[in-house]
């Protein structure tokens, strides 16, 4: 199998595996008193630092989630009351629906390259008389890699007094972020999608000056009151390690994916996004008359994953609204997506190369 899917979920690293069986061995719950207890809690601390550091946060306003989609659902109901959403066009189907029913929202378009158009984000955020406004714009976008351009988002964000929610599930680990020096007032992050396991994630906050902040649910008051339940310990332990080696051995993915797309394009696909600036791991592939669904089960008996769209939807391959905001037409119905993990090899973009080339030699045979 050669898994180039890395946007869905990346392979676990060894270190979190590690980690996660080290603190599976803790008995104690973080919320007793006892020693063992406090050892879980010790753990479940570190692990909180570690985090919060590395993106730039204080600990205190880092609160453990079961992965992206609960950060995002936490941060809009949480933070958003009061305020009108600007919700991107390609945001994740986990902020689009999200926002809080009968809540005022408007979404923001985007150009032929998936980024945010700022003139009409200005305009959105300069409506006279208008509540203040809770924008979500995704870090980095899941399924062409583009990334906004938080500098300038950020900058009328904080001129018009908006809330900027940023999810940064695909960019935590792969790109340079911080949400105290980029001035983000909220961030979401995902533990699998860096090499860590599944069920564990992060809502990251500028402050705890937040009073009206409500749960989603209460539980037994665990995460200072913000996020009830008895946290995943191992799953947020082996997050806390797969960030640091994710941190500290950075992959150079684009040499690679240069290489894929170059190959790619000489067989007719046509690179979505590619004008924009990218994630390094994430190449969009749309295939002219070609459905995606007959792509990915191609490539899949040929011992090759990869995705088209999100991998969130239920495991249904649909058009994607992504492509769709782009303006790409019917190549939002035919494009898949090849995301390259923390362990891919020359050898992989080998056999995608070698196998995407008889895909193309096939369907253009086939009526």
């Amino acid at each position: 199998m050669t898994y180039l899917d890395a946007n869905a979920t990346e392979p676990l690293r060894p270190c979190a595996a590690e980690a996660m069986t080290e603190a599976a061995c803790i008995v104690g719950n973080p919320s007793s008193i006892h020693t063992a207890g406090r050892a879980a809690r010790a753990l479940l601390e570190n692990a909180r630092e570690t985090i919060a550091r590395a993106l730039g946060a204080d600990p205190l306003n880092c609160i453990f989630t079961s992965g992206g989609t609960e950060a995002n659902a936490l941060a809009l109901h949480a933070l958003g009351v009061g305020r009108r959403f600007l919700v991107g066009r390609t945001e994740h189907d986990a902020v689009r629906q999200s926002v809080p029913t009968q809540a005022p929202l408007e979404w923001l378009d985007v150009d032929q390259n998936g980024q945010i158009r700022l003139d009409l984000l200005e305009q959105s955020l300069a409506q006279p008389g208008a509540l203040p406004a809770f924008v979500c714009l995704m870090f980095a976008n899941n399924e062409t890699g583009v990334l906004h351009p938080m500098a300038e988002i950020v900058r009328l964000c904080r001129h018009y007094g908006a809330h900027l929610h940023v999810d940064a599930v695909q960019a935590v680990g792969r790109v340079e972020l911080s949400l105290l020096e980029q001035h983000f007032d909220s961030l979401a992050c995902s533990g699998h999608k860096i090499g860590g396991p599944k069920g564990a994630g992060a809502l990251l906050i500028q402050n705890t000056t937040h009073t009206s902040f409500t749960p989603l649910f209460v539980g037994g008051g665990q995460e200072q009151g913000r996020r009830g339940g008895t946290p995943a310990l191992p799953s947020i332990v082996g997050f806390a390690a797969a960030l640091q080696d994710a941190l500290q051995h950075p992959v150079a993915y684009e040499s690679l994916r240069h290489r894929l797309e170059q190959a790619a394009r000489s067989l007719g696909a046509v690179i979505c996004g590619e004008k924009a600036p990218r994630l390094g791991n994430t190449s969009c592939l749309a295939l002219p008359g070609q459905k995606a669904q007959t792509q990915l089960m191609r490539l899949d008996l040929e011992g090759i994953c990869v995705s088209a769209g999100s991998a969130c939807s239920s495991g249904k391959v649909t058009i994607s609204h992504v492509l769709e905001a782009m303006g790409l037409g019917d190549l939002a119905g035919q494009a898949i997506r090849v995301s390259l993990p923390w362990n891919v090899t020359e050898a992989d973009i080998e056999q995608f190369i070698q196998t995407y080339t008889r895909l193309v030699a096939i369907s253009t045979k086939t009526p």
